[in-house]
């Protein structure tokens, strides 16, 4: 709606009496039930309106799924974080001695003891290491939230697809007389489209690209 005709319609609902304007209201709420139920399009918008919930309660099985795989990783991940820094840190104080001692040779208990504790920490290697690639499987058993979600995903875009041409249907079964055939034949061809998505390089003259396309159609259908 423009802002002639959005300006029309409030001096015209200014002009009425709040309970005559809420009688029309009701009137014209009726008469459009009335003719949706003839028509067969209350069918057609229920369907679609019991397709949200589903999509809702989809969509926070996917936030749930992703939260859920990312807390395991981030728990994986402290884990393993601290084995790791005593390895870094066991590595470098045993380097740094060695080189120490290498470079001026000290009596044999001295050499002993950095044996005894070089032999300790290769020791202790395997254990962390072995807890690590754990804490690894770990983060990559959390990605099996993906093959999960994917299918919900997939089961989201059908739904939703399925509510856009329900309301499709009631919107074409709504035009008017005057409609123009082309406009109604874009409109018509959009819902037979088979589902490739929108277009990211639309080819074709009469592909509708844009959210002012959109409203340039429906302003031609008289809505």
């Amino acid at each position: 709606m423009n802002d002639r005709a959005s300006s029309e319609a409030h001096s015209w609902a200014a002009a009425i009496a709040p309970h005559e304007l809420i009688q029309r209201i009701g009137q014209m709420t009726r008469l459009l039930r009335a003719s949706m139920r003839e028509l067969g399009l209350d069918k057609e918008i229920e369907k679609a309106a019991q397709a949200i919930p589903d999509a809702r309660e989809r969509l926070g099985y996917v936030a749930a799924m992703t939260e859920q795989a990312a807390e395991r990783v981030i728990d994986a991940l402290e884990r393993a974080q601290p084995r790791q820094t005593l390895l870094i840190e066991g590595a470098r104080d045993l380097d740094a001695r060695w080189q120490a001692w290498l470079a001026a040779p000290q009596q044999s208990d001295e050499a002993r003891r950095l044996v005894e504790e070089t032999r300790r920490y290769i020791g202790a290697v395997p254990g962390h290491t072995q807890a690590t690639q754990g804490e690894l499987l770990e983060i990559l058993m959390a990605q099996d939230f993906q093959d999960l979600t994917g299918q919900v995903i997939k089961k989201m875009i059908e739904v939703i697809r399925e509510i856009e041409q329900q309301l499709l249907r009631v919107l074409i079964d709504s035009v008017p007389a005057n409609a123009e055939q082309s406009t109604l034949q874009r409109l018509v061809g959009s819902e037979r489209a088979d589902s490739k998505g929108p277009q990211v390089k639309p080819t074709e003259g009469d592909a509708v690209t844009g959210q002012a396309q959109v409203d340039d159609l429906l302003a031609q259908l008289g809505f």
